[in-house]
C-alpha cells in the first residue's frame, strides 16, 4: 500500500478524533442526574445535604478544561495565554485554542504531504503554521477589539461627565454607559458595574479591567479616578478634559499613520514578495525546486549550498524587516 495513502488516513483519523473530542459535550443523562441531585440537595433540610450541594455547585462552576488535558499540558505559560484569550472578548478556552492549533497542524501537514513534499519538511511547516497562525489570529482580534474600545472610549467619558453634572453618582453613571455605548466599551463597563454590585471596590474593578485591556487610555481613566478620590475636586471637569486629551491623541495617531503609510506599504511588499514568489514556484513546479529541499550528506549539517544560501537570505531579510518596522513605529 502506498505510504502517502497510509499517512493521509492516519492524519484524517487523528483530525476526526480531535474534532470529536472538541465538539462532543457531556452526557445528557449524567447532566440530568446532576441537576436532579442539585435540586434535591438545595431543598433538603439537613446540613450535610446543603454542604454537599454547595460543594457540587462549586465543582461544577470550576473551569477544569478536561476535554483536552493532553493538549493544554503542552502550553508553557497557560496564564498568559488565558489572559490573551480573555482580551479577545470571546469565550474561548485553552483546550479550544490548542485543538485549533492541532487541526491547523494536521491540515497543513496533510496538504503538503499529498502535494509530494518531504514528510519532515511538511511537518516543520505544519508545526510552524499550527503555532503561528492561531497566535496571529488571536493577536489580530485583540488589536481589533482594543481599537474599537479606544475609538468609543471618549464618548463614554463624555457620557460619564453628563451623568455626573446631572447629579448621578459614579456607580449609576457606569451602569448607564454599559447600556448606552455599544461594543467593547459597553461590555467592559457592564463587567465593572457587575463587580461593584457583588462587593468589589471601584478601584479593584477598574484595575482588573485595566490589566485585561492593557491600553494607556483606560489607565489614564483609572489614575484620574484614583487621584480624584484622594485629593477631591470636580470629577466631571476632570473627565471632560481627559476626553479632550484622548481625542487629540487619537487624531495625532491618525496623522502619523497617514504619514507613515507609504513606508509601511513598501516594507510589506519588500518583505513578503520573495516568500510569495518562492511559495508559488514551489507549488506550481515542485521538481524545479527539488534541489532546495534535497539534503547534502557532505554539506554543513547535512545542508546543501542552496539551503545554506536560503537560510542566510531569510536571516538577513528578517533583520531588514525588523529594522524597517522599528523605523515606522511611533509611540505617543
Amino acid at each position: 500500500m502506498d505510504g502517502n495513502f497510509i499517512l493521509i488516513m492516519v492524519l484524517v483519523a487523528t483530525l476526526l478524533g480531535i474534532a470529536v473530542v472538541a465538539i462532543a459535550g457531556p452526557s445528557a443523562d449524567k447532566a440530568q442526574k446532576r441537576r436532579v441531585a442539585m435540586i434535591r440537595g438545595r431543598h433538603s433540610e439537613s446540613a450535610e445535604a446543603l454542604l454537599e450541594a454547595r460543594m457540587r455547585r462549586a465543582i461544577s462552576n470550576r473551569n477544569t478544561g478536561g476535554d483536552a488535558k493532553m493538549l493544554v499540558s503542552l502550553i508553557p505559560n497557560p496564564e498568559n495565554l488565558a489572559k490573551r484569550l480573555q482580551m479577545t472578548g470571546r469565550k474561548w478556552t485553552l483546550s479550544q485554542y490548542m485543538t485549533g492549533c492541532a487541526v491547523v497542524f494536521l491540515l497543513i501537514t496533510g496538504f503538503l504531504a499529498v502535494r509530494g513534499f518531504p514528510f519532515l519538511f511538511a511537518m516543520m511547516v505544519g508545526l510552524a503554521a499550527g503555532l503561528g497562525l492561531p497566535h496571529w489570529w488571536v493577536g489580530r482580534l485583540i488589536n481589533k477589539r482594543v481599537n474599537l474600545f479606544t475609538v468609543k472610549f471618549p464618548d463614554a467619558l463624555e457620557l460619564l461627565t453628563r451623568g455626573l453634572r446631572s447629579g448621578l453618582p459614579i456607580t449609576e453613571t457606569l451602569g448607564i454607559v454599559s447600556s448606552e455605548i455599544p461594543g467593547p466599551v459597553g461590555e467592559e463597563f457592564k463587567l465593572i458595574a457587575e463587580r461593584i454590585k457583588i462587593g468589589r471596590t471601584m478601584e479593584q474593578a477598574l484595575q482588573e479591567t485595566a490589566d485585561r485591556l492593557g491600553t494607556p487610555e483606560f489607565q489614564f481613566f483609572v489614575i484620574t479616578l484614583s487621584i480624584q478620590r484622594e485629593t477631591g475636586g470636580n470629577l466631571a471637569e476632570t473627565l471632560s478634559n481627559l476626553a479632550t486629551v484622548l481625542r487629540q491623541r487619537a487624531q495625532m495617531k491618525l496623522k502619523i499613520r497617514a504619514m507613515s503609510s507609504e513606508s509601511k506599504a513598501s516594507a510589506y511588499i519588500i518583505g513578503v514578495l520573495p516568500f510569495l514568489v518562492f511559495g508559488l514556484i514551489t507549488y506550481i513546479n515542485f521538481n524545479y525546486m527539488m534541489p532546495f529541499f534535497t539534503p547534502d550528506p557532505n554539506g554543513l549539517f547535512g545542508l546543501g549550498m542552496m539551503q545554506v544560501v536560503g537560510i542566510g537570505g531569510m536571516c538577513w531579510m528578517g533583520i531588514g524587516a525588523f529594522i524597517m518596522a522599528q523605523m515606522v513605529n511611533f509611540e505617543i
